[in-house]
């Protein structure tokens, strides 16, 4: 018989524990002999959002809504890492660590997603900004409730296949506090990472360094990990030994705010992973699927491609199809069920239509995410960019920007974290226009960003519209 993972926990009080090896979870307890009851191990796992202070290369578009809940590939950013760890086996409970206020937009995201996924998922608001780590060990009894055998850790800003499975394999064979997703980059590239040296045998981190100053290994970390209950102890070390530090600046009479990062701030990649690696404690799994971070909205235009590419084998039924009567798809396509589209309009490859979005006749868009209540009027154009909340272009306008995408003939090349500026001049980019943004007909904004409540009168190019 099947027991389900509430039964399983009144059965097991008193009885017989948890089974922590990698044995198979098939056990006998009290029942009659020749009668198995299959054991789901309980899992958690935590999203690391951040707070309103990151996020600065994501302007203009997160003055309107938090980063993690902005739409990519049609749905939040994070509502993919959501998903993914809803489909592992044993998943109990999904646990939200930032420093974002509980607005109205986060708090309906909240719901709507534990009726959807059909399991737990709470926000847990930091009283400070704590670091990568901090928020972890803040709320160690949170998520360690209930005895979890292990708990994934992720970024919210990363775009990934989520191999959690993979990697909950990886974890059981080799069974170790830390756990982390690695993928391969070049060695320009790889220096804007966490750099990660390997056994190649067996999978220990030997080596692990911060963005270096100099190549040390192609491997690079995911942000994506994969968590023991034992991994919580050396972060209490890191707590104690900021507290003491912290106690001497005092002493010393440095008690400035700068003078040290609170007791309260713990640094995963610095403080843990550096100081641990070669000792036995970490260990890496590399993959080979999608990745890439979500710094900038450049970066978001190439994560909704790479998301709209997967929903091939993940969500078949978001891609638009070709109907008789309907607009001409190209690609993949995401195209909102509120979403009004005209016929004679092409659309793709790689685009994203939101909520109540207006698409007039002619209208030719590529490489572009379109967000809720926008209106294309007849026969604009709009390529590589992303059309804020509520923002109309006119009629025969063209919205245009210039990709920054990785080189297609280095398989091992990443989205490149973009500036916006060189020797005092705005690079070509995405163009982005901001919340309820107006663009008169006939006119051209090439690689340009238009902060919100604009209304322009003629064209721009290589511009930022304040």
């Amino acid at each position: 018989m099947l027991v389900g993972r509430s039964q399983l926990w009144g059965i097991q009080e008193g009885h017989q524990s948890i089974p922590q090896s990698g044995d198979s979870p098939v056990i006998s307890i009290g029942i009659p002999e020749g009668s198995k009851v299959l054991i789901t191990i309980m899992l958690k796992a935590v999203i690391l959002i951040g707070g309103p202070q990151k996020g600065t290369r994501f302007r203009p578009l997160s003055f309107e809504v938090p980063k993690p809940l902005f739409p990519v590939a049609g749905v939040p950013m994070i509502q993919h890492h959501i998903e993914a760890c809803a489909q592992v086996p044993g998943m109990q409970e999904i646990l939200l660590i930032g420093f974002y206020q509980p607005d109205e937009a986060l708090t309906q995201f909240l719901e709507v997603a534990q009726q959807e996924f059909n399991l737990p998922v709470r926000y847990l608001q930091e009283f400070a900004p704590l670091g990568t780590g901090g928020g972890l060990y803040h709320f160690r009894d949170q998520i360690l409730a209930g005895a979890p055998e292990a708990f994934f850790v992720l970024n919210a800003d990363v775009c990934s296949d989520f191999p959690l499975n993979a990697m909950l394999d990886a974890h059981r064979r080799q069974r170790s506090p830390f756990l982390l997703l690695g993928t391969t980059a070049n060695r320009t590239q790889s220096l804007n990472y966490g750099c990660i040296v390997e056994n190649p045998q067996t999978h220990e981190v030997l080596h692990y360094v911060e963005k270096p100053s100099t190549f040390i290994s192609d491997i690079i970390n995911c942000g994506i990990y994969l968590f023991s209950p034992e991994a919580l102890k050396p972060l209490r070390d890191v707590f104690q030994r900021h507290q003491q530090d912290g106690q001497l600046c005092l002493a010393l009479g440095e008690d400035s705010p700068g003078s040290w990062p609170g007791a309260g701030t713990i640094r995963l990649e610095q403080d843990v992973f550096s100081a641990l690696a070669g000792q036995g404690q970490i260990y890496v799994h590399i993959t080979d699927g999608i990745w890439s971070q979500i710094k900038s909205a450049g970066s978001a235009l190439y994560a909704s491609r790479l998301y709209l590419g997967r929903y091939q084998i993940t969500h078949p039924e978001r891609l638009a199809k070709h109907t008789s009567g309907g607009p001409r798809i190209r690609g993949n396509v995401y195209i909102h069920p509120t979403a009004k589209v005209a016929p004679s309009a092409v659309l793709g490859p790689n685009v994203s239509i939101g909520k109540g979005v207006t698409v007039g006749e002619g209208v030719r868009l590529r490489e572009s995410i379109v967000l809720h209540g926008a209106a294309l009027q007849e026969h604009t154009c709009v390529l590589h960019s992303i059309v804020g909340w509520g923002s109309t272009v006119g009629r025969w306008a063209r919205v245009e920007g210039t990709p920054n995408d990785p080189n297609p003939n280095d398989p091992r090349a990443h989205m490149d974290s973009e500036s916006l500026f060189k020797d005092g001049k705005l690079l070509p980019a995405i163009t982005i226009l901001g919340c309820r943004v107006r663009i008169p007909a006939e006119v051209l904004i090439l690689n340009s960003i238009v902060l919100p409540h604009k209304e322009l009168s003629r064209s721009f190019t290589n511009q930022i519209i304040l």
